[in-house]
């Protein structure tokens, strides 16, 4: 069976599983049964280093909680000293811990943090030596806190020392079983992969030496694996490589485990993996039914917080007794929900696929848990929760059953609450146990602390006296389903009349990709005429005749033609999406995010120009009124680049038309086709045909005799900073009126990483600033700048993140890097790579690019200095230079350098250290600056884009003072004395 779309209104999916638990619980007397447990619990709390105490003391909804899981995060993994130093001030310098706790071991804590503080610098200031002694004593002291609080979370280290801690707790309890997770994220690299593979087999090979191959499964202790952390590219574009890879990989280790008779459990990801995932389920569930029919412990995670989580159920249910299988089955909430949410935002989907609200979460979980206890032929079901009052609804619904079951608590979390439960019934019980190195802990800690110390969770309340036992029982079941609790995607900008976000396409799911895939098969290029250089008298004539009536049109009315042609974009998306990929060989996913953009242009300077067009009274003495209005130019040349050949084409026309202004549109010659199916578009809208006029042709005459024409009221250019330069001077050449230029031109644009960052989103960052869209975008990054003392891992994992980077046919959804746009352009890369070559440390083989034609694998450098890079390459093309030694060693003096080289559009900053990133951010001359993420996709309304120096003139498109460049300014003032007397002052003091 498929599994419904991900994207469907909430209320109704609740209302569905409301209906399914109709009789099946009697939650009143859940609750009596769990009251004593959570009764239990207050009157014996857990210590103040247990993580419910800390989460109680210092929640991560303040200052101090947020300051103590940042440091947590990051400082286990900071290498050099200095930076230790910086990001330990920074962190406890946020926050005031005196006072900040309650209990008396917590306000000693508090204390002993607030005297630490003294001994820190202020700001990214490097102490002098007295204060360096005392900051390198507080840092020690903070990493070994930071070190026992990794213990809360990670039952060992290695996989021999949590078998030992297993050991203690076996003899304690001997019902107790365990689920050894090694601690891992996703790989990016194969290396990464294989590297996982011999923990996992390791840790298997261990775990068996303890196990009775005698026993069932569900009496043996087991391992959970992750898939992502197997193979690098774990994603549904790469599901023919993924089932060819992944699959004899995992087999090997369901076979260890089943010659021991051990639990593994496949993890749960996100959900843009989920049918990945089941196909991969299910092919290892057929091997399991060919070669280990008696194996009883192959299982996987579902996450009750997705709005298919039930469907899900029954799906993996269908397999098991297709198979003739027993699979085993944990139920958890889900670790991903704010990804899942800021996904869905990003990409404008209809719905969320979590749901938004804790009770719902709550409905989805019992009627899940009800699903999998009605299957006990197929699926053993282990239910992994924290909630007392969770528990004890199992608990009825699986004596009903009369069905076999387990709980599960994570390791460091729920200990109070299942000591009661162990205490009273005869429930078995397994520990989710992490096994891993402190420092690899950070991302897998960070979620458990979102996931159980927010506000709302059982994990928070059950320590808080003041929340009220019976508040916290609260059946799930007695609240009514309602609208979600966030506003939903395409609301992102507020409910109507706000902006409507443009809507876009989960290229995951196979129903919504659909149409685009058919809409390549009959979609084609359209030839375009070719515009006469000599012709472009009579066009600007034209246009200046259709600007005496065009800036006449209310601009209510040029707003609505503009957001109907929006409305007409996001219907046709399929077929430009097809058109993009044609013609300017983008990647679908590129070219849904263009096709989008677009449609966002035209919404947003809709409502910009019926913003800032409304006249403006202004002050003034009694007796006259005063009035600024913003009122059109006349023709606008617009030309436009073939990197963005529809959202930048339809941005400086939508600027132009909206402000009353007429257009001479002049596309790039590699994509006039996408130019001419914009413009019919906006014809078809209402648009005059001569206040919109499309002239393909060259550049250098085209271009060059449209910008010369008299009459010609301003040039927006998008392109090189050497055509820019022209634009301009043959604009300073002319006589009559100073014609204004809108420039946005390309970049050097550099990424500075500290040892404080996360190497694995450093490299995520990195790999799509650089090489994604071919790294033909004005915002690509041009130049790393890496802390040396992380260097060498960074670049041995960016080396092989970008060879797992296939490069090919861009209709092909496995894609990554298309080919650049035309042999002009492969010429001067090659050029370029040649003299690196020659100059600098190449990093990934000459034989990743493929030989002829214009696809380009993508390449890095390592060059000797920011000085030397003097040249924007524009292509997928990375260098690389090193840090923290020699002359640059404070990252204000790689600033300067960076600024030195006169460009300024992007710029990345990867630190953990907030008070440096603000602080380089106000150095650096950059139009935009990204912290802590990629940097380029810039999104309209949200991230104005443009740069200053070489990069540009500004003003940034996609925001609030673009358009008044298009405008000119008009003051009225009227002399309301000079008939009838000033009637207003006599009716003021009458």
């Amino acid at each position: 069976m498929h599994l419904p779309i991900p994207y469907r209104p909430e209320a109704e999916v609740v209302s569905h599983r409301l209906a399914s638990l109709e009789g099946a619980l009697d939650w009143s007397a859940a609750a009596a049964t769990a009251r004593p447990w959570v009764e239990a619990v207050r009157r014996h709390p857990p210590p103040f280093w247990a993580m419910e105490s800390l989460l109680r003391e210092y929640p991560i909804s303040s200052a101090e909680g947020l300051a103590l899981m940042r440091l947590a995060e990051a400082l286990l993994r900071v290498p050099d000293a200095a930076t230790a130093i910086a990001l330990t001030a920074d962190q406890l310098g946020r926050a005031d811990f005196d006072g900040a706790a309650d209990s008396t071991l917590s306000r000693l804590s508090s204390a002993a943090i607030a005297m630490s503080k003294k001994f820190l610098p202020e700001g990214d200031h490097p102490p002098g030596l007295m204060a360096k002694l005392g900051a390198r004593t507080v840092v020690a002291a903070t990493l070994r806190a930071v070190q026992l609080l990794g213990r809360q979370f990670v039952l060992g280290q290695t996989i021999a020392e949590a078998m030992d801690e297993a050991r203690s707790a076996h003899r304690r309890h001997d019902a107790l079983r365990f689920s050894y997770d090694m601690l891992g994220e996703g790989a990016r690299t194969d290396a990464d992969a294989l590297r996982y593979l011999d923990s996992y087999t390791h840790a298997i090979r261990a775990i068996a030496t303890g196990a009775d191959a005698a026993r069932a499964p569900e009496h043996n202790d087991g391992i959970s694996i992750k898939l992502s952390a197997l193979h690098p590219r774990y994603e549904e574009a790469q599901r023919e490589r993924v089932m060819r890879e992944l699959v004899p990989r995992v087999w090997q280790l369901c076979e260890l485990a089943a010659a021991a008779n051990l639990n593994l459990t496949i993890d749960a990801e996100e959900v843009d993996r989920l049918e990945l995932s089941l196909d991969v389920f299910e092919a290892l569930a057929a091997r399991v039914a060919a070669g280990q029919p008696q194996w009883r412990g192959f299982g996987l995670a579902l996450q009750a917080y997705q709005t298919r989580s039930l469907e899900l159920i029954v799906h993996v249910t269908a397999v098991a007794r297709r198979h003739g299988l027993r699979l085993m089955c944990r139920l958890v909430k889900g670790a991903y929900w704010d990804a899942e949410i800021k996904r869905a935002q990003e990409l404008g989907l209809p719905h969320y696929p979590v749901f938004t609200h804790k009770h719902h979460s709550d409905i989805s979980y019992l009627a899940c848990a009800r699903a999998l206890l009605s299957a006990p032929d197929a699926v053993y079901p282990q239910f992994a929760t924290h909630n007392a009052g969770t528990i004890a609804a199992i608990l009825q619904m699986a004596e009903a059953a009369g069905a076999p079951f387990e709980l599960q608590r994570l390791h460091g979390m729920g200990e109070g609450v299942y000591r009661e439960v162990m205490k009273r019934t005869a429930a078995p019980v397994r520990v989710y146990a992490p096994v891993g190195q402190h420092k690899d802990l950070l991302a897998y800690l960070v979620r458990r602390l979102l996931e159980n110390g927010a506000n709302s969770s059982f994990v928070n309340q059950l320590g808080d006296d003041s929340v009220d036992i019976e508040e916290l029982l609260t059946s799930p079941l007695w609240l009514e389903p309602t609208n979600p609790a966030l506003p939903l995607p395409p609301e992102l900008f507020g409910p109507a009349p706000a902006r409507r976000n443009s809507e876009g396409v989960d290229l995951a799911v196979e129903s919504m990709r659909a149409p685009l895939l058919g809409a390549l098969a009959t979609t084609h290029v359209p030839a375009v005429e070719e515009f006469k250089a000599g012709e472009a008298l009579k066009a600007v004539a034209a246009s200046a005749a259709a600007f005496r009536s065009w800036r006449k049109t209310p601009v209510e009315t040029r707003a609505a033609m503009l957001r109907q042609a929006a409305d007409a974009l996001q219907r046709e998306l399929p077929r430009f999406c097809a058109l993009l990929v044609k013609e300017a060989f983008k990647t679908w996913g590129d070219a849904v995010a263009e096709v989008r953009e677009a449609i966002d242009f035209l919404r947003y300077y809709a409502d910009e120009a019926e913003r800032i067009m409304q006249p403006v009274a202004l002050p003034g003495p009694t007796g006259e009124s005063n009035e600024l209005r913003l009122t059109a130019r006349g023709p606008w040349v617009c030309i436009s680049p073939w990197n963005f050949p529809l959202a930048i084409f339809m941005g400086q026309v939508a600027a132009a038309l909206a402000t009353g202004n007429t257009v001479l549109a002049k596309p790039a010659e590699q994509t006039p086709a996408v130019a001419l199916e914009a413009v019919k578009l906006l014809h078809a809208a209402g648009v005059p045909a001569d206040a919109v006029q499309l002239l393909h042709g060259p550049g250098d005459t085209v271009g060059a005799a449209l910008v010369a024409a008299p009459g010609v009221a301003g040039v927006v250019f998008t392109g090189s900073t050497q055509v820019a330069r022209i634009i301009h001077r043959a604009l300073a050449a002319k006589d009559g009126p100073i014609v204004p230029l809108i420039a946005e031109t390309g970049g050097i644009n550099a990424m500075l990483v500290d040892s404080s960052a996360l190497p694995e989103q450093v490299v995520d960052a990195v790999v799509q600033s650089a090489f994604r869209s071919a790294g033909q975008r004005c915002s690509a990054l041009r130049l790393l700048v890496l802390h040396d003392s992380i260097a060498d891992a960074v670049i041995e994992m960016i080396r092989g993140a970008a060879g797992e980077l296939a490069a090919g046919d861009p209709a092909l959804l496995s894609t990554d890097v298309g080919p650049v746009i035309d042999s002009e352009a492969a010429g001067n890369i090659r050029r370029e790579l040649a003299r690196l070559d020659a100059e600098a440390k190449p990093l990934l083989p000459s034989a990743a690019s493929p030989a002829g034609g214009n696809l380009l694998a993508p390449q890095a450098y390592e060059v000797r200095s920011i000085d030397g890079v003097t040249s924007e390459i524009f292509g997928p093309v990375l260098q690389i230079v090193r840090w923290g030694h020699g002359a640059l060693v404070d990252p204000a003096d790689v600033i300067d350098r960076i600024n030195a080289l006169g460009y300024g559009l992007t710029l990345g900053i990867q630190t953990r250290i907030d008070s440096r990133a603000q602080a380089l951010a106000t150095r650096a001359h950059v139009g935009n600056i990204y912290i802590n993420r990629n940097i380029i996709g810039a999104v309209v309304g949200v991230q104005p884009f443009g740069g200053e120096g070489l990069s540009g003139t500004g003003p940034k498109a996609g925001g609030p003072h673009y358009l008044y460049r298009f405008c000119a300014e008009q003051t009225v003032t009227v002399n309301t004395t000079a008939a009838g007397g000033n009637a207003a002052l006599l009716s003021a003091v009458a």
